[in-house]
């Protein structure tokens, strides 16, 4: 039941062409977004979608596959956990952010 703990699973499509980075240390780190949509009917019987948008993270192997084969506008379904970072901005605050940090990936569509 462990694996259960923090697993998220989404299927989606980039809203942009991944971020792809090359570290120092030779690790690749893949940034990039998706977005769900959920459609429902509101009170007047009319057809809503909600769209949620979810920072996604991919290292490795994982990265170098997203870096040569998904783009902007691609349908991928993506598996692994929630993490949050903090840091400070240029003024001192405080900002959090919340991303998908990728175990699996899948693309989906053409």
């Amino acid at each position: 039941m462990n694996t259960l703990r923090n697993k998220v699973q989404l299927i989606g499509n980039l809203g942009n062409d991944p971020e792809i980075i090359n570290l120092e240390s030779g690790k690749t780190l893949a940034r990039f977004s998706i977005a769900t949509n959920e459609s429902y009917k509101n009170a007047q019987g009319e057809r809503v979608t909600d769209t949620q948008w979810h920072n996604i993270v991919a290292w490795g192997k994982t990265a170098e596959i997203i870096e040569k084969f998904i783009t902007k506008g691609k349908e991928v379904a993506i598996e692994g956990k929630l993490t949050t970072r903090t840091w400070e901005d240029k003024d001192g605050i405080k900002r959090y952010t919340t991303e998908v940090m990728v175990n699996e990936l899948l693309m989906l569509g053409k």
